[in-house]
């Protein structure tokens, strides 16, 4: 190669390599498995840890704070559902008792205890909201039904419905707060894996009636199934998941509808290995999915690309989080 080639070609790599898709690790203070995040905007931005932790950044990742839930210190956090700056919701999981939902509004200098699971065997999986009064929590099959809680004053009371019928051996994984997803005029949709899993579930009127549609997403183990639904629009939406147990398998993790979730069909050249979250990045453009044997990108939701082997169990707009205290903010050219 001639000096002179040379000198034209470097530039034009630097810039292709500045405008790869990445993640830029940020330095979170903790070492704790990170399963809970929700960036309200990008400056504020709440995740929450496996040991009673909360973390909070003000200046879009510059600075993360942390304390611990007071009365959920020794409480697995795995769902987050911020409002604001001081306002956010936390959800544990664990069998009984030990799922909780707890609430502060004063940044996380106090929580109160808003909600314990009233079930001895059940199990809370995730919890979202439409607005800061409307939401619904999701747990395990108790008494062969999908567990489903909502509430319309912001979390202070909730009213059980009966979930849809589970089959045997279908549950819904807590690996990312992200197989629940909570719509407007009343719409919430569930995804489940296990044996008999693989299935989404939808209710046009806020929990009262289901109707289920089944995935080819792989659910022949216990251990295999979807974790993870993300929606571009009302139309189109994708599932990811797949054996967490045998993450480097690629084989059958995801699956896309496009309309409206009726149908689902698979994705030949889908993400490379087991992930446990899947988003669409409006402002990118493009479907960002992740999990612990790394993450891929997707323009149409039909081809994928990795792009990192970094471990992940979620993600929430440009945000990733996962295990040891791990904390990344996704960068990428921006599309035109």
């Amino acid at each position: 190669m001639t000096l002179a080639l040379m000198f034209l070609l470097v530039p034009a790599l630097l810039a292709q390599n500045l405008l790869a898709p990445k993640w830029v690790a940020q330095d979170s203070g903790v070492t704790a498995s990170l399963r809970g995040v929700h960036a309200v905007s990008s400056e504020i931005v709440w995740a929450s840890s496996a040991d009673g932790t909360w973390l909070r950044t003000l200046n879009g990742g510059a600075r993360w704070e942390s304390g611990k839930v007071n009365g959920g210190e020794k409480l697995d956090f795995r769902g987050l559902y911020a409002f604001s700056a001081t306002d956010a919701v936390v959800m544990s999981s664990g069998e009984g008792s030990a799922s909780k939902v707890f609430a502060t509004t004063d940044g996380g200098a106090h929580w109160t205890l808003l909600f314990e699971n009233p079930d001895a065997k059940g199990f809370f999986d995730g919890i979202a909201f439409r607005d800061r009064l409307n939401g619904a929590l999701l747990g395990d099959p108790v008494s062969g039904h999908f567990t489903i809680f909502v509430t319309a004053d912001g979390g202070k009371t909730w009213i059980r419905r009966e979930g849809p019928v589970a089959n045997e051996g279908e549950a819904s994984f807590a690996a990312s707060n992200s197989t629940l997803w909570v719509g407007g005029k009343g719409e919430i949709r569930i995804a489940s894996g296990g044996k008999g899993g693989a299935r989404i579930f939808r209710s046009a009127d806020n929990g009262k009636s289901w109707k289920a549609m089944q995935t080819p997403v792989r659910h022949d183990v216990e251990t295999a199934g979807i974790f993870s639904l993300g929606w571009r629009d009302s139309r189109h939406g994708i599932v990811v998941g797949g054996d967490y147990r045998k993450d480097q398998e690629a084989a059958a993790n995801i699956a896309m509808t496009s309309d409206g979730g009726k149908t689902w069909v698979t994705v030949r050249s889908g993400p490379a290995g087991f992930r446990s979250a899947v988003a669409y990045l409006a402002n990118y453009r493009l479907w960002l999915a992740t999990g612990t044997s790394g993450s891929d990108t997707s323009l149409d939701g039909k081809v994928w690309v990795q792009f990192g082997d970094g471990e992940y169990n979620a993600v929430s707009g440009v945000w990733g989080v996962g295990p040891k205290g791990r904390i990344a903010k996704f960068l990428a050219a921006p599309r035109r």
